[in-house]
């Protein structure tokens, strides 16, 4: 087998233990969400990747979705104060998108690599407004 030949690996599993996607074996990110250069493992370069806002906003989606249904049957089943709410649920609620922040950034991540994404590119074709009927 190749040097160049890597076998395919499941995307969820690599991208949730936030490990290469590529080999499988070495670390994603440097600190809390800090992408790294490369793989020290396989030598991957992990420019290709740009997840951007997309973890925030699935973690956000997720858990906002998930924790209003927790708050509104805790809210009508116990009925507790207010301070209750403030202390315990929203708290909670934000700690649980924090801690979905970096498995789902080596999700998207690892599936950027399988799909190949690159920047998209744009090319004019030069006749924007040339001669056009509308104006």
């Amino acid at each position: 087998m190749s040097e160049d030949v890597w076998p395919p690996l499941n995307t969820l599993s690599t991208g949730l233990r936030c490990r290469c996607p590529r080999c499988g074996k070495g670390p994603l990110l440097k600190g809390f969400l800090t992408l790294r250069e490369s793989c020290p493992e396989c030598g991957l370069d992990y420019g290709f990747a740009e997840p951007a806002d997309g973890p925030a906003f699935f973690a956000m989606s997720a858990m906002g979705i998930i924790g209003m249904i927790g708050f509104m049957v805790f809210e009508f089943t116990v009925q507790p104060p207010v301070w209750v709410h403030m202390v315990f649920t929203f708290p909670l609620i934000a700690a649980a998108c924090v801690g979905l922040l970096r498995p789902l950034k080596g999700w998207m991540v690892a599936e950027q690599f399988v799909h190949k994404a690159a920047p998209p590119e744009w090319k004019s074709v030069g006749k924007h407004g040339d001669g056009s009927p509308w104006r």
